[in-house]
């Protein structure tokens, strides 16, 4: 299935039906301030597990993140972080960045194996952050690759539909997505660390 998104303003019918699909243990891939992702409801197992299949990695060893709403969720599955951090933070979400922090006991035991991380997105699109308001937790978050030797993200929502439409439930078409990814910023030592440059300039 494929469904059509404007960014600017998301039919919430339409998000609704989205978030029936992750309920329901639905994949989708979703646009975001970056890649195109593909992803699931982190509180289900058997669809956390599925990307984890269609990726060809094990959920425990995945560099995955948690697509949230806003900053309010992140004491629902980090330790508490300094000030600083959360300052860091709030300068720059929503924005093309991953942040890894320290989980708490309420990241499901799947996801952890022996990590003790969590990487904590809030993505400046409007489409995948109505997604997770709606439904009230964070969803999973991978990178879709693609096949083509040249471009290593797909950017049309078309082909991507073309490509996944046997594999996931629905693909949202928000329009082309960029295929650089997020900057990637480490903050479970005494000082942030950038640990992949990516999409977008950190505001210290």
């Amino acid at each position: 299935m494929l469904i059509r998104l404007y960014n600017e303003n998301p039919d919430p019918r339409r998000i609704n039906q989205i978030v029936d699909v992750l309920r329901n243990g639905g994949i989708i891939i979703y646009p975001t301030d970056t890649v195109y992702a593909m992803g699931c409801d982190i509180t289900n197992q058997k669809a956390v597990e599925k990307v984890a299949r269609l990726k060809g990695i094990q959920v425990e060893k995945s560099q995955f993140s948690f697509i949230c709403y806003d900053l309010s969720q992140l004491s629902d599955f980090t330790k508490p972080i300094p000030n600083t951090i959360f300052k860091l933070m709030r300068r720059n979400l929503p924005g093309p960045f991953t942040f890894i922090l320290e989980a708490n006991n309420n990241v499901p035991r799947y996801f952890k194996g022996k990590k003790k991380t969590v990487g904590i997105r809030v993505p400046n699109n409007n489409i995948t952050r109505e997604i997770v308001k709606e439904l009230g937790n964070p969803i999973f978050s991978t990178s879709v690759h693609s096949n083509d030797e040249i471009e290593a993200y797909p950017t049309d929502p078309e082909l991507i539909h073309e490509e996944f439409t046997d594999k996931v439930d629905l693909v949202i078409d928000g329009g082309f997505g960029d295929n650089n990814v997020s900057t990637i910023i480490d903050c479970t030592g005494d000082e942030y660390v950038v640990v992949r440059e990516g999409k977008g300039e950190i505001l210290f």
